[in-house]
């Protein structure tokens, strides 16, 4: 495996274009700009699978595969087991107490980290609403969710910025990652977003790592975004 200068690797950059190809067209432009790289769900009928590997073994990358998987438990014990083989970094699952402990029994004796969803940074409380979840505050919801998963064994959490403060502050959160989406530098568009935070105020909230896509890949020149992301965090 290629040796990787040392870039902040905090910063995860979203690979959230149309195939492989893209993805590996965007991640040469970016070269040492940036170290590690979210391939999502969208990628997976078009060569994501492909890309995770050649982006690890080839070119010395850390990979979070965001699959946020979902099922009963045998068969997401299955499933990650399969994606451990590859010795990739992060997987999503979502949050719900059997499917963490499932995943984690799949990635049993390897390297990669099991994280759990607790509620997508797209969502708002009327989205709860309309998909019937009980009622409450998202952050006190995200903080039950995130305190469970954690006790299921979740390696971390995917939260939205303005939650991380609060998942910090848990007990069972010693020692585990938090991971944010929903991130924007200053003056970006929001896109599908809805709780969104700046680079910076994310890691300062507790995170420890940041999930940037549209603001990189849209930039006229992706390297300099990238960078000039990383020279936000504190």
């Amino acid at each position: 495996m290629p040796q990787m200068p040392h870039v902040d690797d905090r910063l995860i950059v979203a690979l959230d274009v149309p195939n492989a190809i893209a993805g590996l067209q965007l991640a040469e432009k970016l070269g040492d700009a940036a170290s590690f790289y979210k391939i999502g769900l969208g990628m997976l009928t078009t060569g994501g699978m492909a890309l995770a590997r050649e982006l690890k073994d080839e070119h010395g990358k850390r990979v979070f595969l965001d699959m946020k998987l979902f099922d009963i438990g045998a068969t997401i014990e299955s499933a990650a087991r399969g994606i451990a083989q590859f010795d990739l970094d992060f997987l999503t699952v979502h949050g719900d107490p059997h499917v963490v402990n499932a995943a984690k029994q799949g990635a049993a004796g390897k390297d990669l980290k099991i994280l759990a969803v607790t509620i997508l940074t797209s969502l708002d409380r009327a989205d709860l609403d309309a998909g019937l979840i009980r009622s409450g505050d998202i952050p006190e919801i995200v903080a039950e969710r995130a305190a469970r998963a954690f006790a299921a064994g979740a390696d971390g959490v995917i939260a939205s910025p303005q939650e991380a403060a609060l998942i910090r502050a848990l007990p069972e959160a010693a020692g585990r990652l938090i991971v944010t989406p929903g991130v924007r530098p200053a003056g970006a568009a929001l896109g599908d977003q809805k709780r969104v935070e700046t680079p910076a105020s994310a890691i300062a909230a507790g995170a420890d790592h940041i999930v940037v896509g549209r603001p990189i890949w849209q930039a006229a020149d992706p390297a300099a975004a990238a960078r000039a992301i990383v020279a936000e965090l504190p």
